[in-house]
């Protein structure tokens, strides 16, 4: 089964709990504090395997969750770091951000990572609190929660040669006669509906991959006919073989196909117009083609290679394969990929992260919401369980100002607060 879209949820790992600790060996009086650090949750990490040619895996597997470190322990033990989650992915496959909309990245090359959620840092433990004011602290952190999105991934086939036509055009059949790839095959439109992959065996010594792509249509590049669906697909592949109906069989002219079909593509993507491009003049077996042949030689000129095929009798095929591989090796697979990944990293969005002390405070009936990235976080990282550290949290909302504030907005004793998913009472 080909698929080649999919969303799915991800989150890094929460970072490991500090701890509140005292050494407590004989003759070692008054021997202070020893609560280590918790570990670093780990990553999410996208990683690309030239061995996958789908996202089908991501349809039995939607949500990634990444372990979390270790909580610290007694005698100044630090708790180790989690180990990243590594998913693997398809080459050609484009990252977005599913509630925002923007490319964090795009994997072309095998091996290439992409970090899509952070882990959060490990808590620290009463160690990191001492001071001479307080050498006996029992403040400790909870870990630091990871980072966690919606992510939504696109495949684009990365294939060395593109079979690019209108519907019925003979495509599928092409494919099925120069390979062992079995596409369906009907005699109606859109028969193929995801692209098939096929390798060519050219026969003495080379071979490559192409891709039998659906039929696109005149508005394709609007997203007419699912043609954003087929176009995207096109982008990676090195050579396009421009499949045609030389034969007219369904009424259709050779020549207005051949124009609609490049002005579709160029629509999509102005760097379409310079990939190179063969034009198989399909259907040759069929009445009327020797003369709508010539025709279209005579409209094209003399610099755009054409091939007279047959996908039904296999005639031209062969020479039609050795002009391909002729065309590909003047076509080095590393200036393509350098210029996706160039052209991934010119897309990406970076966005300034919020002033760290910045938050907002609003009102939902008699609640007060207090939102801020930096307060949220200390919230999370708050051991509730031990006094000094609440008392170490309210101390830090004071010097933000959050309290003043609530006394600008009307807020009394007895009054509830929530910031994130706590709440507490508000106390002069």
């Amino acid at each position: 089964m080909f698929v080649d879209t999919a969303r799915i949820y991800v989150k890094g790992g929460d970072g490991g709990n500090g701890m509140v600790a005292f050494r407590r060996e004989a003759h070692v009086p008054q021997g202070g504090p020893a609560g280590g650090d918790g570990g670093r949750g780990a990553d999410v990490v996208f990683v690309v395997d030239e061995g996958l040619r789908t996202l089908v895996d991501f349809r039995y597997q939607r949500h990634f969750k990444a372990p979390k470190g270790e909580n610290g322990r007694s005698k100044s033990q630090h708790g180790a770091g989690a180990e990243d989650m590594v998913v693997r992915v398809p080459p050609g496959t484009a990252i977005y951000d599913d509630d925002t909309g923007d490319l964090i990245g795009d994997l072309v090359s095998h091996g290439q990572r992409l970090v899509v959620a952070k882990g959060g840092r490990g808590g620290r433990g009463n160690i990191r609190f001492a001071n001479p004011v307080n050498p006996a602290p029992e403040i400790s952190e909870n870990g630091e929660p990871g980072e966690e999105r919606n992510i939504r991934l696109d495949l684009k086939v990365l294939a060395d040669i593109g079979l690019v036509g209108y519907p019925s055009v003979g495509k599928s059949t092409l494919l099925s006669v120069v390979s062992a790839a079995r596409p369906k095959i009907g005699n109606y439109h859109f028969t193929t509906l995801t692209p098939n992959l096929g390798v060519v065996d050219v026969g003495d010594g080379r071979s490559f991959v192409m891709a039998d792509l659906p039929g696109l249509i005149e508005g394709a590049h609007e997203g007419i006919g699912l043609g954003h669906q087929f176009l995207r697909h096109v982008e990676r592949t090195r050579v396009i073989i421009h499949v045609l109906d030389m034969a007219g069989s369904e009424g259709r002219d050779p020549i207005e196909d051949y124009q609609q079909i490049n002005q579709e593509l160029t629509l999509y993507n102005q760097k379409l117009e310079e990939r190179k491009q063969i034009v198989a003049a399909n259907k040759m077996d069929l009445p009327e083609a020797e003369e709508n042949l010539i025709a279209f030689r005579k409209f094209v000129g003399e610099e755009v290679p054409i091939y007279p095929v047959s996908a039904a009798t296999q005639q031209g095929i062969q020479q039609l394969l050795y002009a391909a591989a002729d065309l590909l090796e003047t076509i080095p697979v590393a200036p393509l990929v350098e210029e996706l990944e160039q052209e991934s990293a010119e897309r990406v969005v970076y966005k300034a992260e919020k002033e760290p002390d910045k938050f907002e405070i609003r009102r939902e009936n008699e609640l007060y919401v207090v939102e801020g990235v930096h307060i949220e976080r200390m919230m999370k990282m708050t051991n509730l369980n031990s006094h000094d550290s609440v008392q170490r949290f309210t101390r830090t909302m004071r010097n933000m100002g959050v309290d003043r504030r609530l006394r600008e907005l009307g807020a009394e004793n007895g009054d509830i607060v929530r910031i994130g998913e706590f709440e507490f009472e508000f106390v002069e």
